[in-house]
C-alpha cells in the first residue's frame, strides 16, 4: 500500500512535469479535468506513503523482537 501512493505520487509529479513542459498550464488548463486531482495527490500521497513505511517498519521490529525473546528462554 505504501509503495502504491509513493508511486502514485511520483507519477502525479512526472505527469505535472510533462504537462508543464507541453503546455497544459496556458490559459488556466491545469484547473479542468483530471489536473486538480494530479495535482493535489502528491502532497497526501507522499506523506500517508511515509507514515505507512514508518508503520511498517516499527510492526517488524516488534515482530523480530517478539520472536528473539521467546527464542533465547
Amino acid at each position: 500500500m505504501s509503495l502504491t501512493l509513493v508511486g502514485a505520487s511520483l507519477a502525479a509529479i512526472l505527469a505535472i512535469i510533462v504537462g508543464t513542459a507541453l503546455g497544459a498550464g496556458n490559459d488556466d488548463g491545469f484547473s479542468r479535468g483530471v489536473w486538480p486531482v494530479v495535482i493535489v495527490l502528491p502532497l497526501p500521497g507522499l506523506s500517508l506513503g511515509l507514515a505507512l513505511l514508518i508503520a511498517l517498519l516499527i510492526v517488524s521490529w516488534s515482530r523480530r523482537s517478539r520472536d528473539n525473546r521467546r527464542s533465547a528462554r
